[in-house]
């Protein structure tokens, strides 16, 4: 395999990022974003973002997982807490996230700390979920080794019938993490490779802007 990409080429014209324009909090301008690339179509889960771990083997792995609510406390996403990642997590909780919308040439880099939600909002969502994904958290023992599909095909049809006539628990394995953020980092594609990139480090409960060379 050999694929020359040297010629792959864009230039990133549609919008740009000013201090001037900028709101005091990192979140708002996230919320912001979040809107206008939802509003403006061209990406299918606009929620999916890539979280990053430094695996216990010593190596970073990044994978993409759907956030499921944001406010200025952090950004939840939901998991099985004995995953290679929740097993990352527990081991070293500092991740990164980021959230690319090619549709408006936008990428947004968050640093933060992870941490398991409360109990109770963990359970309220998994009922909120779809049986089939209900099941299938009980199913899947996330990231073991199996022989073949048809080990989870056939715990998940014996689990159908477990629970066809009665309400499935929360997996007490399974919950949500809140990524407490300690800098943010919004790029905005701009022409000639001179992207905008600003930047919000928290420090002392303040969020301090730079402007980073693209």
């Amino acid at each position: 395999m050999n694929r020359d990409l040297t010629d792959y080429r864009k230039s990133y014209e549609k919008h740009f990022l000013e201090e001037k324009n900028l709101p005091k909090s990192p979140f708002t301008l996230f919320s912001d974003w979040f809107t206008e690339v939802e509003k403006s179509g061209g990406v299918e889960e606009t929620n999916a973002m890539t979280i990053t771990t430094k695996g216990l083997d010593g190596f970073p792995k990044a994978r993409v997982v759907l956030l499921k609510h944001f406010d200025e406390k952090g950004f939840v996403f939901y998991s099985n807490y004995t995953s290679e990642k929740g097993k990352a997590i527990e081991n070293d909780n500092k991740v990164c996230l980021s959230f690319f919308w090619p549709n408006l040439e936008r990428q947004v880099i968050i640093k933060g700390s992870a941490i398991k939600i409360k109990e109770k909002k963990s359970i309220d969502y998994f009922q909120s979920r779809p049986k089939g994904s209900q099941l299938g958290a009980w199913a899947s023992n996330q990231s073991d080794i199996i022989e073949s599909r048809t080990i989870l095909e056939t715990k998940l049809s014996a689990l159908e019938d477990q629970y066809k006539n009665t309400k499935i628990p929360k997996p007490p394995f399974w919950g949500g993490y809140c990524i407490q953020p300690v800098e943010f980092e919004f790029w905005q594609g701009r022409p000639n490779r001179l992207h905008d990139r600003i930047r919000f480090i928290n420090e002392k409960n303040e969020w301090l802007v730079n402007r980073l060379a693209p």
